[in-house]
């Protein structure tokens, strides 16, 4: 609400005319074709990204078209951009495309979580942004509008249910006028420089006109046209002229809510100025009457900081002091605690157990080990003695082959 503030009330309706520029741009660009027959997507409304998610049954649809528009208009611009699909993760998706917006030169600050939703200014914003970056790399170039020539009609002011009434003599003059003109076939100018010329030569009507209507049957005929010659003419608010005059009205209220106004103001200047003078002559008494009050307080609050670093001191002493304290208990119960344990070891006879015992475990240990090494060496005397065995017979097995072999 602060920012609305700040930037004006006519802000909060600004996409909305943003959406409707961006909507014109992208049907300059052909995207009925490239984007909504390809996809096949509905048209878009003319305030599509500007209504929010709930306001649709598929909040992820606005998403999808944001992120399916964004990289048809990257691409656009000659930047390679996969499109994305319904599924893919909305974070890489915005970061990608803030990306390439920033890579075209486009102004990004603020947040990429404001583009998850899919609609608001900052969607609109991106968009507009890359479709002007299109719609430069094509190279468009918008022309001045040509504008169809009307003719501009004489408008008549005219006051709301005024009554308009024609007389009956005028009505009857003008109707002579008009008959005498097409009985003479003269125009008015003519009839004017006739009339001149006669005044000029001194002619002169020989007969004075004077009516000789009835003036009851005159009264009689006035009324029964009189209605018909009433016209209304209804108000429009679209006018301009009716906002003309209400802001005649709203600027005479305001010059006269002004003059009262500075009426009032000026009042409470001067009521506000006779009471500052009244304060300062106040104050200007109490600091006078206060004087030796207040020295007599500086004193005192100069000699309590002085007792107060005096304090700080002896107590930064203390303190240390306190740690060498603690250190040297905590020493002494480090050695106290090692005499308790020399002082149980030496009364107890369980070190001694625990040697015995390892004895005893020793020999055995030292038997085990003697059968072991008994039964390798009656192994290792058996496989001497088997190898052994082996040679003998080879040896007698040649001796009796060589005697057969001289024989034959």
């Amino acid at each position: 609400m602060a920012e609305e503030e700040e930037r004006g009330p006519g802000s909060v309706y600004q996409m909305f005319v943003l959406m409707e520029d961006l909507l014109d741009k992208l049907k300059v660009l052909d995207y009925e074709q490239h984007v909504l027959d390809k996809h096949n997507i509905k048209p878009l409304s003319r305030h599509y990204f500007v209504s929010s998610p709930h306001v649709l049954s598929n909040p992820g649809e606005q998403f999808y078209m944001f992120s399916v528009i964004s990289a048809w208009l990257i691409s656009l611009c000659g930047q390679p951009f996969d499109t994305p699909q319904e599924y893919d993760d909305p974070n890489a998706t915005v970061s990608n495309i803030l990306s390439e917006l920033r890579a075209l030169g486009g102004q990004v600050d603020f947040p990429p979580s404001k583009l998850k939703s899919g609609s608001g200014e900052h969607v609109c914003y991106v968009l507009d942004q890359l479709v002007e970056k299109a719609l430069k790399s094509r190279g468009f170039t918008w022309n001045r509008p040509m504008y169809p020539s009307v003719e501009v009609e004489d408008e008549c002011v005219q006051e709301d249910d005024a009554e308009l009434t024609l007389s009956k003599v005028e009505e009857e003059m003008t109707q002579e006028d008009e008959e005498y003109e097409e009985e003479d076939g003269l125009d008015l100018d003519t009839l004017k420089t006739r009339t001149n010329q006669s005044e000029l030569s001194g002619s002169r009507p020989a007969v004075v006109l004077e009516s000789d209507v009835d003036a009851a049957e005159w009264n009689l005929e006035v009324e029964r046209v009189l209605p018909q010659l009433k016209v209304t003419i209804r108000t429009d608010n679209k006018d301009w002229r009716i906002h003309l005059d209400q802001m005649h009205q709203h600027q005479e209220g305001i010059n006269t809510s002004l003059q009262d106004a500075k009426g009032c103001l000026f009042k409470l200047r001067e009521d506000i100025s006779k009471t500052l003078e009244k304060v300062s002559s106040r104050e200007k008494y109490l600091n006078t009457q206060l004087e030796h009050l207040i020295s007599e307080y500086r004193q005192a609050q100069a000699q309590f900081n002085k007792v107060k670093e005096l304090y700080q001191q002896a107590s930064g002493g203390v303190t240390e002091r306190t740690r060498i304290l603690a250190e040297i208990s905590e020493e002494l119960e480090k050695v106290k605690q090692e005499m308790e344990e020399k002082g149980s070891s030496m009364s107890d006879g369980a070190p001694v157990v625990k040697i015995r015992q390892s004895l005893t475990k020793l020999k055995q240990e030292i038997e085990q080990m003697d059968v072991r090494m008994g039964v390798v060496e009656h192994t290792l005397l058996q496989a001497k003695l088997r190898e052994k065995n082996n040679m003998t017979r080879d040896m007698h097995a040649t001796h009796l082959l060589e005697p057969n072999t001289q024989t034959y």
